[in-house]
């Protein structure tokens, strides 16, 4: 469905045609006057407004209808299917000079489309690996290899104190990048899961093609995968559904989301010969209330130690493209306040010697240690406890993580 977009028209009263208030025989519907001396033509004082450029809609919204779509004449069978490729930017109109025969077969053709879409948004279906083959390969042998080889060069040393899988692992924060920029990086999370006992697997990503103001769960009965297919836990989606906080995501939504797709490769590998389920919830732009309010309704599964959280994150996107560049001067632990760089002219601070990196890499761990909840915590509410102070330091440090 397309986003509505309103077109706002610099005028909204019609032009009528000059001298139509005098003759019968010129109607109002306003036609280009005509001869170099027509004093409409010459815009002289005093006489009726003529059309010129600017008096439409702007350029974003000139040409479109006001559904929001733009038009797209067909007069075929196969340039609906061409449409399809495009659905979300075009409607079709069929031409005026297509036969009944063809006018016939084309409204068909549209019907078995719009009945295949309706008994997939509704029934639930399969939804589509669609970003293999471009974020990761959609080969699944090599895909297979890959994972398995990433996952092996997962090597700790003693002194980060990381010996995997951790028992007792209740949830990973893992990127949603393409598998070239992120795929060794999210080894080390999914190294970390202890699959033992685990029979559901909850995976939230942030939306970045829709914005909601809620969170959604997937309306599929399956998740495809290069490796097979990841059955959706339908009476947790049922659940959750119930609290009338959740919604159903539209298939296209959900085919066009990358930040979860990307992990359920990891999930079928990691959890090979394993009988599980996935609940995936897609995460909108909520308040910091609403955060509170998902929280209690999660808790609960969160606490099961059926269940596996997998949290979709880039952590900090830096540079001038997200607006973004927050640095701090000195290693942490600092008493030096962070400040924003300039993206032109002289630096006050020698990057050479603290490099961006390092200011970048101390943003995210500062994060990570503020996120992590050791397992026997001396804190009351150690999760409410983490979640104030997170909302805190997002606030200070203004960091752009992703989910």
């Amino acid at each position: 469905m397309a986003v509505k977009i309103p077109i706002v028209k610099k005028r909204t009263k019609p032009f009528k045609r000059h001298q139509s208030d005098r003759y019968h025989g010129v109607k109002e519907a306003w036609r280009k006057p005509k001869g170099i001396d027509n004093r409409v033509r010459r815009r002289f004082k005093g006489q009726l407004p003529m059309p010129k450029i600017g008096y439409g809609s702007n350029k974003k919204t000139r040409h479109l209808m006001p559904n929001g779509l733009k038009k797209f004449l067909v007069s075929n069978v196969k340039e609906i299917d061409i449409l399809l490729m495009h659905n979300k930017t075009y409607a079709a109109e069929i031409a005026h000079n297509v036969s009944s025969r063809n006018r016939a077969l084309i409204l068909e053709s549209v019907t078995q489309l719009f009945r295949k879409g309706a008994r997939s948004n509704v029934m639930g279906d399969t939804r589509r690996a669609t970003h293999a083959g471009s974020w990761y390969t959609g080969d699944g042998h090599r895909l297979e290899k890959e994972l398995t080889e990433w996952l092996e060069s997962v090597d700790p040393t003693d002194e980060q104190g990381f010996k995997p899988p951790i028992a007792g692992c209740k949830a990973i924060i893992a990127p949603h990048a393409g598998y070239s920029y992120s795929g060794r990086a999210a080894a080390w999370a999914y190294k970390s899961i202890d699959t033992t006992g685990i029979k559901r697997v909850f995976i939230l990503g942030p939306s970045h093609h829709v914005y909601l103001t809620h969170c959604e769960v997937s309306g599929c009965d399956y998740y495809e995968t290069p490796l097979g297919k990841l059955e959706v836990d339908k009476e947790v989606n049922r659940q959750l559904l119930a609290t009338n906080k959740f919604e159903t995501m539209e298939l296209s939504t959900d085919e066009d989301e990358h930040s979860i797709e990307m992990h359920l490769p990891y999930v079928f590998h990691a959890f090979q010969g394993c009988d599980i389920t996935v609940v995936p919830i897609l995460v909108g732009a909520i308040s910091r209330a609403q955060e509170i309010d998902y929280g209690h309704i999660l808790a609960p599964y969160l606490a099961n130690p059926d269940n596996l959280f997998v949290v979709s994150s880039d952590f900090c996107h830096w540079g001038t493209r997200f607006r973004y560049t927050f640095y701090y001067p000195e290693p942490l632990p600092s008493d030096v306040s962070g400040v924003r760089l300039k993206s032109s002219g002289p630096q006050q601070y020698n990057l050479s010697q603290r490099p961006i990196y390092a200011s970048i890499s101390d943003l995210d761990y500062e994060a990570m240690n503020i996120l992590t909840i050791p397992p026997t915590p001396s804190v009351e509410a150690p999760a409410a406890k983490s979640h104030s102070r997170f909302s805190e330091y997002l606030e200070r440090t203004g960091n752009t993580i992703c989910g």
